[in-house]
């Protein structure tokens, strides 16, 4: 990944690619639903979600990442990156950093990120 001169690198975790499905609400919004977003990669520290909708950077989201194996992982993320266009001609999106996730979710995504990408080198 390019970064633009002078810019550090702050993740803490390697992204990887996953198409993963995402339930989001806004934090305080007691809507049963949310809106559902496809993410664009994801690490144990945060996701790229793909959306024409975007949150304001610093907002707070309460988040249910749907993993291929059918669970679902809780956490609390903060919008941190907001592009309206992307440069690869890729849909907008938000960069959301995970604020609250518990230990063994961290683990699920971890594991599950190893499997596509296992999948992904040997399709079947």
């Amino acid at each position: 990944m390019k970064r633009a001169p002078g810019r550090r690198e702050q993740r803490k975790f390697e992204r990887k690619p996953a198409e993963l499905s995402v339930t989001v609400r806004t934090a305080g919004n007691e809507v049963e639903g949310g809106i559902t977003l496809d993410s664009r990669d994801v690490s144990e520290g945060g996701a790229f979600l793909r959306s024409e909708f975007l949150f304001e950077v610093g907002e707070t989201l309460h988040l249910e990442v749907h993993l291929p194996n059918g669970a679902t992982v809780k956490a609390t993320g903060k919008v941190v990156r907001v592009s309206r266009t992307h440069k690869d001609g890729q849909a907008p999106g938000m960069g959301i950093e995970f604020t609250r996730l518990a230990m063994n979710d961290r683990r699920a995504i971890s594991e599950a990120l190893a499997r596509l990408s296992q999948q992904n080198q040997n399709p079947s």
